[in-house]
């Protein structure tokens, strides 16, 4: 769990990262990491890397095969300590807070940013950790579309290109398309800001027309872009007194996409649906999506 990372990160000096750092390095070409591999990495003696590996087994930050070599993996809880070390150099992050979500396929924390050059007030921010590599591998390829001629990867590149991903949709979208800022990315993490207000799932709207029309207007911008979101839901829109913001980014694609007009109906159908379960509010898809095209098409 995430508390324990927290909890784990404190205890881990510079050989700890050292080791778990090279295992990561090796991943890049190995399922599992060759002990010799990691002794020409770390340069550390046999018998030092063995003592710090099995102490940071039990702390289960390290797996360990003998079959058919001895060899090494990290899990997540160790890809975690790697991002949370670079951001704690970095100075992006300050202190770290509560779990405010989980998926499956990301992890969301509170955090604190401390003010440039010292002044103003800590800045609240959430640090995303994506997950994608936790489900089987080859269904993480069926579904997207970035993995698709990938035929060797780890969990590791699966989460840390879904982040990359995600990361360079929100600097595309933003200030134009209303997206919380991003602040920092390292390996499969994001630092940005909190985003504005409740999720649209959770809130019971008194004027839904006018949301509906600002999440289409969004759509619009977004598009204008040559993007589409095509993860698009009730479960990735927040919203709040002066409007809405779009999160979760890594399924994007781009409007010349083989399936882009699937893409982008599916999203136009998730919204509609979930306006008339809730609202009984009816837009039509077609007048929606000429909508969202029309500035294209003119």
């Amino acid at each position: 769990m995430i508390a324990d990372v927290i909890k784990i990160f404190r205890e881990l000096d510079s050989k700890d990262l050292r080791i778990i750092q090279s295992i990561e390095i090796g991943m890049k070409h190995y399922e599992w990491v060759p002990v010799e591999e990691l002794l020409k990495i770390t340069r550390l003696s046999y018998s030092t890397l063995v003592y710090r590996i099995r102490a940071l087994k039990k702390k289960n930050l390290v797996v360990v095969t003998n079959i058919p070599y001895e060899g090494y993996q990290i899990y997540y809880d160790a890809y975690d300590a790697l991002a949370l070390n670079t951001f704690v150099k970095r100075g992006t992050i300050s202190a770290i807070g509560d779990e405010v979500g989980v998926g499956k396929e990301s992890v969301v924390l509170e955090a604190v940013k401390e003010p440039e050059l010292g002044i103003g007030e800590p800045q609240g921010v959430v640090i995303k950790f994506h997950r994608e590599g936790r489900t089987s591998f080859k269904a993480v390829k069926r579904v997207r579309s970035h993995l698709e001629d990938k035929e060797h990867f780890s969990w590791i590149y699966a989460a840390r290109l879904s982040a990359k991903r995600e990361a360079e949709a929100m600097n595309k979208m933003y200030p134009d398309v209303s997206v919380p800022r991003l602040i920092d990315n390292n390996r499969h993490a994001l630092v940005m800001e909190i985003a504005k207000g409740n999720l649209l799932y959770r809130t019971k709207l008194e004027d839904p027309a006018w949301f509906l029309d600002c999440i289409i207007d969004q759509m619009k911008k977004i598009y204008q872009k040559g993007v589409i979101h095509s993860d698009l839901s009730e479960y990735n829109i927040f919203v709040h007194e002066g409007g809405i913001q779009i999160i979760d980014w890594p399924q994007y694609v781009d409007t010349g996409h083989p399936h882009a007009d699937e893409l982008l109906e599916r999203d136009v159908g998730n919204l509609l649906k979930h306006f008339k379960r809730k609202y009984n509010l009816i837009r039509e898809p077609e007048d929606v999506l000429a909508v969202i095209k029309a500035s294209e098409e003119a």
